[in-house]
């Protein structure tokens, strides 16, 4: 083989070298950036869930839950609260019928009891008391659970089955009280509003909403030896499709935040 060959394969063969060892280089260099691009991208674990819920919820919260629901979405961006009100009998048959709906609250535990299969583990959020409302003036100077014998005076009740209805029941017989409503209600509110129609004369009600018609009825206090404790369980819905925001939600209900809105609308600490 002649010299100039010899030259001129040694340079071809360094040429080919040069360019395999520029080509490993470069992938390596490509490769080590895209790891570190798909570390920055990946999600915090401290991320907020977000999602749509809808949260059943005791007719007597109607007017604090507004409340609450502007602050949570407030402090949880991304996420949206609707509520659902009515009687918690009605919420039970609904959450049974597979509304769809992510959380629940009801104003008595056995309600929520009977929802075991349906339902997370139920927490306390709140507790009431029932009182009096009186007609605007109360025009026969109702003062005590007695006065509700009277036969001249239109009484109002909720329907047994209802848990306001229920606790009613329970201290009107406690104290050997006849009563015969007018009327049986399917929930709270609507007590309240045959009072403050002047549809009937009085009615037993929960405190907090006796509280939010102002001059429209006049709220008798029930002593506590006489009255009863209503509270308010919160659990999550198995059924709920936002399980993770849905159990967010639940929790902050039993957080100072919550427990200020709750308490400053009257009602008591779990």
């Amino acid at each position: 083989m002649s010299p100039t060959l010899t030259r001129r394969r040694t340079v071809a063969a360094a040429a080919l070298s040069a360019a395999l060892l520029a080509g490993l280089t470069a992938c390596g260099g490509d490769d080590k950036p895209a790891a570190s691009g798909t570390g920055s991208a990946a999600p915090s674990a401290s991320a907020a869930p977000q999602a749509n819920l809808t949260v059943l919820a005791a007719s007597s919260l109607t007017d604090v839950f507004k409340a609450a629901g502007e602050a949570y979405q407030k402090s949880h961006p991304g996420t949206k609260v609707t509520f659902s009100f009515a009687g918690s009998q009605e919420l039970a048959a609904q959450v049974k019928q597979g509304a769809p709906a992510d959380a629940l609250v009801t104003a008595d535990t056995k309600t929520m009891d009977g929802l075991k299969a349906e339902t997370g583990d139920p927490k306390i959020i709140a507790k009431n008391r029932l009182v009096i409302a009186a007609g605007k003036g109360n025009p026969f100077k109702i003062d005590d659970l007695k006065d509700l014998a009277d036969t001249k005076v239109k009484v109002v009740l909720a329907a047994p089955e209802v848990p306001v209805g229920r606790y009613s029941k329970q201290i009107l017989d406690a104290q050997k009280i006849e009563v015969k409503p007018v009327s049986q209600e399917p929930n709270v509110r609507a007590v309240l509003s045959k009072v403050e129609l002047g549809e009937a004369d009085a009615g037993l009600v929960y405190k907090t909403d006796s509280a939010k018609s102002g001059d429209k009825v006049v709220t008798v206090e029930i002593p506590d030896d006489q009255n009863a404790v209503a509270s308010y369980p919160a659990a999550t819905l198995k059924q709920s499709k936002n399980a993770e925001a849905a159990a967010a939600f639940v929790a902050w209900l039993s957080t100072p935040e919550a427990q200020k809105i709750l308490q400053d609308a009257g009602f008591q600490q779990p």
